[in-house]
């Protein structure tokens, strides 16, 4: 792991490179431009910039509009915000029709720390999960982040892009393979699965660490595309390790952890456990609100750990 980069300078700097390599990319803004940086895109580009002021549904509505007529519209606002006032053309304009609109969800999870509830989004992948024919995208760090943006340009139908705010360790390299829909091996172990998904990445690879001294061997994954799921991947794993420990900073309903859940109950059931937000948070500092909620590295071994020990019987002792 390398020095912390920010997700959304990541992302600002990926769509405005994309939009100098593909002249239909539009991006369409809800007046936090300077915190989302897509005003990096629209300082290059003014012509395909659209600031359509503290108006999400508007912006939604217009983003149809424009992949109707052949664009391919990045559509920028907090999470919170996008997933919710937007979220009836969402469904019936951009959904329903199919429309290639990446819909880009910045300050996720508890990543908008001193903003309070209001601002942290803790139910966006569920709300976006349940749309058919929504991809659900949630990337672990700045590399992660613009290989992200410059996939979604050639994928067909719409996305919702899940972007953290604050800087985070960089887990990947430059010549890293992102591929929508397949999730990521980190660490190949025999004895307990941890899927992880978003920016936790980092403390999740920590708490393996912390289990491969107590003898505890961890696969870990990064499951980058939360829908469609790669659920190949998970039936392996819950076929070599027996039990599955989920970490994302979401509500444990109806994101990451129900998502492999329901994949293991009708592939191969097995033990999951689900680590994730089962309360609003507060206003705090981020590291503080990480680890009071349970997703520092030790509270994550444990839950491996506890996990672990509700192994299949045909599992034990592999």
């Amino acid at each position: 792991m390398s020095d912390k980069t920010a997700i959304r300078d990541a992302f600002g700097s990926a769509l405005k490179e994309l939009g100098g390599i593909n002249t239909k990319v539009v991006a369409l803004e809800a007046d936090v431009g300077g915190s989302t940086k897509s005003i990096l895109f629209g300082k290059e580009y003014p012509d395909r910039y659209f600031n359509v002021g503290i108006s999400e549904l508007n912006m939604v509505n217009m983003a149809a509009g424009l992949a109707l007529e052949g664009f391919i519209p990045y559509v920028n606002t907090f999470a919170v915000f996008m997933t919710s006032r937007a979220l009836d053309p969402i469904q019936s304009l951009i959904a329903y029709d199919g429309l290639k609109v990446r819909l880009c969800g910045t300050y996720c999870g508890l990543s908008d720390s001193y903003d309070g509830a209001s601002h942290q989004a803790i139910t966006d992948m569920a709300a976006m999960r349940a749309i058919p024919g929504m991809t659900v995208l949630s990337v672990s760090d700045a590399v992660e982040t613009e290989k992200a943006v410059m996939a979604l340009a050639d994928h067909d139908g719409p996305a919702y892009l899940r972007l953290s705010r604050a800087p985070h360790p960089v887990v990947y390299s430059r010549d890293m393979e992102f591929e929508i829909g397949k999730g990521i091996v980190h660490r190949d172990g025999g004895d307990v699965t941890i899927i992880s998904t978003g920016t936790v990445l980092h403390n999740v690879l920590k708490a393996a660490q912390v289990l491969e001294q107590e003898g505890i061997r961890a696969t870990v994954v990064d499951m980058h595309t939360v829908q469609p799921i790669d659920a190949d991947l998970i039936e392996e794993c819950a076929r070599r390790t027996g039990a599955i420990l989920t970490v994302e900073e979401h509500s444990i309903h109806g994101g990451l952890g129900s998502a492999v859940a329901e994949v293991t109950s009708v592939r191969y059931p097995v033990p999951v456990s689900i680590l994730g937000a089962e309360q609003f948070a507060e206003s705090g500092g981020l590291e503080e609100l990480m680890e009071k909620y349970g997703y520092g590295p030790g509270h994550i071994a444990q839950m491996a750990r506890e996990v672990y020990q509700k192994r299949t019987p045909d599992r034990k002792g592999a």
